[in-house]
């Protein structure tokens, strides 16, 4: 996979008004490099190390997440992901690396907390609904198909571990980790370049983003939070080192079908690609799981009803909640609404879990 390197070289007042840095003319330029893995964007910024430390530390990290994307993928090619898939299909069993084993056991553990509404197991049901393809033309799942998909209850914790394989008692179950692989890889990248020698980094996998580090002149990282309806940021929120942002909405992996917009966030409960909401972002304090439960925790709240939303950000120890309800009303914690910088004016604003 190709990656593209950004050298970035404005003048030196223009990238103090970029990225704010305090001593301009003697830090090293800043380093950037994107790429496309996971069906999404990537893009890696490095600040305070020279161009060749910056350079080397960050290709390693790409190429760790392009052998993620091709193990990982749910429906193309021939890799760990689809190679499981096949065996649980036929009833068998299959190899299961021990990194793959403890990312599957923490979605099960995910899956638990969410009461369901998170769960990579509804492959087959985001197939039917013709998400596992490059490109999301208008579909309408056979409603037999659809039924006896949901009927049959595909969940993680119909899979068991042992010996170095898988095995699932429901042949139902077809795994798609699009729902927490991207969290996964963030806090993998942000221990890589730590180790690395990297001090100041933001890693950003499809809009989850996680923060190593300050910026060399001691200020936070500064992410923008997308508009679901406009292509720019809609408010900024500040990162401290080791906290992530994660967010999921309907703006990116959808279609329209006779006036009405389908998203790939299938609801397990009736098989339905409505999109609920408009989107539903977190953001998580430094944790070794902190990308990790910034992809998983947002699907749950996302499907869940904002009288429901504060309670399932609990069972995942999230506070800063933001919530785009699907007639477009912003819904925030508390806490999110003390940390969060609106850019333009502000909406009107409901409080999650105020009575």
């Amino acid at each position: 996979m190709r990656a593209l390197i950004l050298r970035l070289r404005p003048t030196c007042l223009a990238l103090c008004l970029l990225i704010g840095l305090a001593a301009c003319g003697r830090e090293p330029e800043p380093f950037r490099q994107e790429s496309y893995v996971f069906g999404t964007r990537v893009e890696v910024t490095v600040l305070g190390e020279s161009e060749a430390h910056a350079q080397a530390a960050v290709a390693q990290a790409m190429a760790e997440l392009d052998r993620l994307h091709l193990r990982l993928h749910a429906w193309k090619g021939n890799g760990e992901l689809v190679a499981i898939n096949r065996a649980l299909a036929r009833g068998e069993s299959a190899p299961l690396a021990p990194d793959l084993a403890e990312l599957l056991r923490a979605a099960q553990r995910d899956e638990a907390l969410s009461d369901g509404l998170f769960s990579p197991a509804l492959g087959g049901m985001v197939a039917l609904w013709g998400f596992h393809a490059d490109s999301f033309a208008p579909v309408t799942p056979d409603p037999a198909a659809l039924r006896r998909l949901v009927e049959a209850r595909p969940r993680l914790a119909d899979l068991s571990f042992a010996d170095g394989r898988i095995a699932s008692r429901n042949p139902a179950v077809q795994l798609d980790l699009g729902g927490i692989a991207k969290g996964w890889a963030l806090d993998r990248v942000r221990n890589q370049l730590k180790a690395a020698g990297v001090r100041s980094a933001l890693i950003n996998i499809g809009g989850n983003v996680i923060a190593l580090g300050k910026k060399p002149d001691g200020t936070p990282w500064k992410v923008g939070i997308q508009h679901p309806r406009h292509n720019e940021a809609m408010a900024v929120v500040e990162l401290a080192d080791g906290e992530a942002v994660g967010t999921s909405g309907d703006y990116q992996r959808y279609f329209e079908l006779n006036g009405r917009r389908h998203c790939h966030l299938i609801d397990p409960r009736d098989g339905s690609s409505d999109c609920r909401a408009q989107a539903a972002t977190v953001v998580v304090a430094p944790a070794a799981d902190a990308g990790l439960r910034s992809d998983v925790a947002t699907k749950p709240i996302y499907l869940a009803d904002t009288a429901r939303a504060p309670y399932y950000a609990s069972r995942f120890g999230i506070r800063d909640v933001l919530l785009v309800d699907g007639h477009g009303e912003v819904w925030l914690s508390r806490s999110m609404q003390a940390r969060l910088h609106w850019l333009g004016e502000a909406p009107r604003i409901h409080l999650l879990g105020a009575a």
